[in-house]
């Protein structure tokens, strides 16, 4: 059938308009279509961590969601208490924050209330091109083959009908996903594991958080457990309770006088002037879906994880979802890729994100989040510091060529990581200087692949420049050592190559092939792994 665009992104939250954003940076034709007139209202996800500010920052919208969120200073602890008037139970700088930790990344954590966060994301997409957005537009039928899809949109402001045909689909409408309904897709692990309530509202606490700024403010009573979400850090807030049918209460119990009530009693402020914006059940799930994929349909974020909110992982996830995605579909539909290069997003996300839900899951029920017994008040040790899940999952698939290395093993894989270069490994930052530039090895992976060669593998470079890659991706290559300097003199030790190696990394940042050393014929081998990585060829890399 004749395709109207390339991809139909259904769900205009931070997951589909991420994928919007990337899409248009690789020239992909796109449509997101969104039921709601307008962006989020309720603050709902607010951390992005390290590796999504990544992905952001290769966008070039780094600075604009900083601008958009909180300075990091004013939210660098949590904190337990009775009360935000009362006695203080402990107070952590997280395991994420460690100056060594932060050594992993160019860039640092960003907490930015979804609300915020999504008119930023929405402006720079319907600023790229050829992007389209569609607000107050549903997805309400589909069909598809092989050849692609067909959906049916209701326009909901004049209430008429059209129908879109396009190559691919990408479904992120979230955790009630109509097209996740019809595709049948099963859900792995362990649903509606405790209800909870957000309340947003405004109230001045100044007077009890200015000296200690955190992120969580987690209060602890026999009667009352909850959580003040800092958004502004001044008087706009969240207070999460949990497990509200513990208590005895059911959503429609929770009226503003209530809300009020509650939060006073959280505050231990008996005469707070609170004004409640909005209230919003929910329930906690841990579950994945046991396919990604069914033929030209992808799903995404919340459509295809709903995990606890402990530790902070749901956008986060979901936007590296589609990072991931983007590129390949852009490959495909450009001819420099075979469509086998698309069954490599669900072998590489799937798999992910079993292990993030089940350390989120566990990170709540060590909190006592499914219970009212006191006993259990501060998290597990692992709780906020997952660099090992934010930074060294590996990925194994036909988008990844192994070296015959073994993998680099850390006492714990959810709170440590190792730098390394190992093929389907995060490409690690070094700093690196280009003139009077310093640049991270980060900045250099944009929407092609990028070969990094050592300072004496010039041999590679001139492979790069004669490969015969299709129309796209055109290939980046540089010398460590010559094109750029390495001035901390580590760039070699921590990609896990010799002055005359190389390292091919792929758009999304992530290892897809390594040579240690040189080859007797760089111009075959590096071809012949282009063509192993994208499913044009078969045979094997020399």
């Amino acid at each position: 059938m004749a395709n109207d665009i390339d991809v139909l992104i259904a769900g205009g939250g931070p997951v589909g308009l991420t994928a919007s954003i990337l899409l248009s940076r690789h020239g992909v034709r796109s449509l997101l279509v969104e039921r709601h007139p307008g962006t989020a209202i309720q603050p709902k996800s607010r951390g992005i961590n390290p590796r999504t500010m990544e992905v952001y920052r290769q966008c070039g919208l780094e600075d604009a969601i900083r601008a958009a969120g909180l300075p990091v200073e004013r939210t660098g602890l949590i904190v337990w208490a009775e009360s935000l008037a009362g006695k203080e139970i402990e107070r952590r700088i997280p395991g994420r924050a460690s100056p060594t930790n932060m050594a992993m990344s160019p860039v640092r954590n960003c907490l930015c209330a979804q609300d915020d966060l999504e008119p930023v994301l929405r402006r720079f997409a319907e600023e790229a091109k050829p992007g389209e957005l569609r607000f107050s537009t549903e997805l309400t039928a589909l069909t598809y083959d092989d050849s692609g899809v067909r959906a049916v949109l209701h326009d909901r402001t004049s209430n008429t009908e059209s129908v879109v045909r396009a190559r691919y689909l990408i479904a992120a409408e979230g955790a009630q996903s109509r097209v996740r309904r019809q595709l049948g897709v099963k859900m792995l692990g362990e649903e509606r594991v405790y209800d909870s309530v957000n309340i947003l509202f405004h109230a001045d606490l100044r007077q009890w958080v200015e000296h200690r700024p955190a992120a969580l403010y987690f209060i602890e009573q026999p009667e009352l457990r909850g959580t003040f979400l800092t958004i502004n850090g001044t008087d706009r807030w969240g207070f999460l309770i949990h497990s509200i049918s513990q208590y005895g209460f059911k959503p429609e119990d929770f009226t503003p006088e209530l809300c009020a009530r509650l939060v006073r009693q959280a505050a231990g402020v008996p005469d707070l002037q609170v004004s409640v914006l909005g209230v919003s059940p929910w329930e906690a799930s841990a579950i994945v879906a046991d396919r990604y994929r069914d033929g030209p349909v992808f799903l995404a974020g919340d459509a295809a994880h709903e995990m606890p909110p402990t530790g902070g992982f749901g956008l986060n996830t979901g936007a590296q979802d589609v990072h991931n995605l983007a590129w390949k579909l852009a490959a495909v539909l450009r001819g420099g890729a075979d469509p086998a290069l698309l069954d490599s997003y669900h072998a590489e996300r799937q798999p992910l994100a079993e292990t993030i839900t089940r350390a989120a899951l566990a990170n709540a029920l060590s909190m006592g989040r499914t219970t009212r017994a006191t006993s259990a008040v501060l998290p597990r040790r692992e709780f906020l510091n997952e660099q090992g899940l934010i930074f060294g999952i590996t990925y194994t698939s036909n988008a990844v060529i192994p070296d015959g290395t073994p993998p680099v093993t850390v006492a714990d894989p959810t709170t440590e990581y190792a730098a390394n270069a190992r093929p389907g490994s995060r490409a690690p930052h070094v700093w690196l200087q280009r003139g009077e530039q310093r640049l991270s090895t980060i900045d250099l992976f944009r929407t092609q692949f990028t070969l990094l060669a050592g300072r004496d593998g010039a041999a590679w470079i001139d492979a790069a420049r004669k490969i015969a890659w299709p129309s796209w991706p055109p290939l980046l290559a540089y010398r460590i050592g010559a094109d750029l300097m390495d001035p901390d003199d580590n760039w070699h030790t921590i990609y896990g190559v010799q002055p005359d190696g190389a390292v091919l990394i792929r758009p999304d940042g992530y290892v897809a092939w390594r040579s240690a050393s040189a080859a007797r014929d760089p111009h075959r081998t590096l071809q012949d792994a282009a063509n192993r990585l994208l499913g044009r060829a078969r045979e094997t890399v020399s």
